[in-house]
């Protein structure tokens, strides 16, 4: 199975993103990495860490790099001997089986659109990164791809959102939850109303609306939503995790008895971190695309990186994207259905 790496997106490049792809398949060997970038530097990298050749990693030069600051459509025009461009073109071409990039999210959406493409019968891609809950990961679609949303929009990605937790994720029969200001039936916009009413007759665990204090509680392992909803629900989640584990932090460190408690939990608190650690779900779908791509988080490290490289791996192994395929209605009964 061959993944495609770009090497010189996100914060950490190419130093962590080298790091993480060969650790990926240092460990794997039905993995055949590509890393996509400039072939001197990363050759700089491996020399550097001391890592050894692997004859199921290769590099596929690429002069330029797309930056974070870069405009995501003109970049994905004016620089076509980037990493995530070339990356991508490698994709589409068949050459790869799955992309992972931690590069500019807005050129990524862009470029996998432009250049891999839609699923014939999907409206809109799809931004679904992986949330921890208290009773597991749930899927977040959309991240934040599509601010405004049709209400067949909302259906697709219920569709996507449960094929994904079942297949990647192992979860059968996963339940799907509307993100609304209330959970009667009548509540939110015209537009969520309607996408209530499709979500209810689509072939799906349809669970209702879901208010957004309750994300956390793990009822629904597929939290629908238009993309602005979604980003904020994400960053929110982010914030109050990362003020929540500074808060804890400094409380243990206070003074002698409570740094002594903190020795007593201590297994507890690892694995507390560890369930709500972003770094283990390695990084977000790109959902409703020909072929698998990866966004994963621009301070991404090595081990986020380890982690996106395993995520692709297993889209490719359990074939979501053919699952979603065959999932879609026929355009010509969707068409006689209409009239």
């Amino acid at each position: 199975m061959k993944i495609i790496l770009d090497a010189f997106g996100g914060d950490n490049a190419p130093l962590e993103i080298v790091k993480g792809g060969w650790r990926a398949a240092k460990e794997n060997s039905e993995i055949e990495l590509i890393l996509c970038g400039d072939e001197k530097k990363i050759n700089d990298v491996l020399k550097k860490e001391n890592l050894e050749k692997l004859s199921n990693v290769s590099i596929h030069h690429a002069s330029e790099v797309i930056l974070g600051t870069d405009d995501p459509v003109s970049a994905i025009r004016q620089k076509k001997d980037s990493s995530m461009v070339v990356g991508l073109n490698l994709l589409k071409s068949g050459q790869g089986d799955a992309f992972v990039c931690a590069g500019n999210s807005g050129a990524l959406l862009s470029g996998a659109t432009l250049i891999v493409k839609r699923l014939k019968g999907i409206k809109r891609a799809a931004m679904a990164p992986v949330l921890p809950t208290a009773t597991g990961p749930a899927i977040l679609i959309d991240g934040g791809a599509n601010v405004v949303c049709k209400s067949e929009y909302y259906e697709q990605f219920g569709l996507m959102g449960s094929i994904y937790m079942e297949k990647v994720m192992g979860i059968e029969d996963p339940k799907v939850g509307l993100l609304n200001i209330g959970t009667e039936e009548c509540k939110g916009t015209e537009t969520v109303m309607e996408a209530y009413q499709l979500l209810k007759k689509a072939p799906l665990h349809f669970y209702g609306n879901l208010e957004v204090r309750d994300v956390l509680k793990g009822d629904c392992q597929v939290l629908v939503g238009d993309g602005w909803t979604g980003n904020i629900v994400l960053k929110l989640v982010e914030g109050v995790a990362k003020e929540f584990s500074g808060e804890l932090k400094a409380m243990f460190k206070k003074n002698i008895l409570t740094m002594l408690a903190a020795f007593m939990v201590g297994k507890q608190l690892k694995a507390f971190k560890k369930r709500f650690d972003y770094k283990e779900y390695g990084g977000a779908p790109i959902m409703g695309l020909n072929a698998p791509v990866i966004k994963a988080h621009g301070s991404s490290d090595a081990k986020a990186i380890y982690y996106a490289i395993q995520q692709a791996y297993n889209c490719v192994r359990q074939d979501v994207v053919g699952s979603i395929a065959s999932a879609l209605p026929d355009e010509k009964i969707e068409k006689q259905e209409k009239k």
